[in-house]
């Protein structure tokens, strides 16, 4: 869909195009099937997984080609191509320097996140605003959460914002509370990953979330619509979901793609937003999204344009920055 787009939700290291992971992969010495249909499933996540943890455990594939400065680089160039490419507008990319950094011990936080940042640099030609989120790994030992605060904070000016993400069934909210307290103490913008797993917690780790993490921003959030106090606590306060319908529906945490709670959210007076998460690893675009809320939920311009207002607004892109490139009224080719 051509309309001018918004993406707050959207993981550089599932970004990566699916013609740069073969390359890699053969480079890196792995065995690649040459049927297509066989190197499909190596590495992308095209039908319903048994949960989420089985997904993430999938990324550990395109992990392993991650390992150098210049390859990561690379991919945040073709991301924000990409992205521009698909009519996106501004465009928030998180990742989590830990993820990168496992298994490539000649690697550093400093070093990966310099290497980003050069590719964001060779990518300023398209006229995308782009703002990058600092992840925070639930399944990692706190200490080493401890180290990527402190990361964090020496490389403030060049990130726009802060998650938590990872299995959110691991590890609950409350045991960071401490680490994301200073965050808010330093005016970080917070964005949470929960609500998203099919776990009876699921809503209770969206109210956490907000209580003691201080998120203004849920990545995902849909089990709320089972939860009258979680619901009400997310309007209440106004925040936004990250809403990303087929990544939902690859980690099943819904049944099948009729069957997202996304219209019943808007409905009740949630900020709803719409996102790929992780477009290279599960094989379609933004557009693609907009495209099934269309054919399934009915969605019209004038609720997609809604969308992508509220998505706007919640970007942790400053406002000088993000007002130069967000110009609804065009459209892409």
């Amino acid at each position: 869909m051509s309309l001018p787009k918004v993406e707050l939700h959207r993981h550089l290291e599932g970004a990566l195009r699916f013609s740069t992971v073969l390359e890699l992969a053969r480079s890196h010495g792995m065995s690649v099937p040459t049927d297509p249909l066989a190197a499909q499933k190596m590495f992308l996540v095209e039908e319903p997984m048994v949960d989420l943890g089985t997904v993430l455990k999938k990324f550990l594939s395109t992990q392993k080609l991650l390992s150098s400065e210049e390859i990561l680089t690379r991919i945040t160039y073709e991301a924000i191509e990409d992205a521009y490419l698909d009519g996106i507008q501004v465009l928030e990319l998180r990742y989590a320097p830990t993820f990168i950094a496992e298994g490539h011990s000649h690697l550093n936080f400093k070093s990966i996140h310099q290497a980003i940042l050069k590719g964001a640099e060779l990518a300023r030609k398209f006229p995308v605003a782009v703002g990058f989120i600092c992840i925070f790994q639930r399944i990692l030992p706190l200490e080493i959460s401890q180290e990527v605060l402190q990361f964090f904070l020496d490389h403030r000016e060049s990130f726009v914002g802060a998650d938590l993400a990872d299995d959110e069934a691991f590890r609950p909210a409350k045991d960071f509370s401490a680490l994301f307290k200073e965050l808010v103490r330093q005016n970080v913008p917070i964005t949470i990953h929960a609500g998203e797993a099919l776990i009876p917690e699921a809503p209770q780790n969206v109210i956490d979330s907000i209580d003691y993490l201080g998120a203004c921003r849920i990545g995902h959030g849909l089990q709320i619509i089972k939860s009258p106090q979680a619901l009400k606590k997310v309007i209440d306060e106004n925040i936004t979901l990250e809403i990303c319908p087929t990544s939902n529906y690859l980690t099943q945490a819904i049944s099948d793609l009729k069957s997202h709670p996304i219209n019943q959210l808007r409905q009740a007076g949630v900020l709803v937003t719409v996102n790929s998460d992780d477009p290279g690893i599960f094989n379609y675009k933004l557009s693609d999204e907009y495209d099934l809320l269309k054919r399934n939920y009915g969605w019209t311009e004038t609720d997609f344009e809604k969308a992508n207002q509220i998505a706007f607004e919640a970007s942790f892109i400053p406002q000088s920055i993000k007002t130069k490139f967000w110009n609804p009224k065009t459209r892409s080719t």
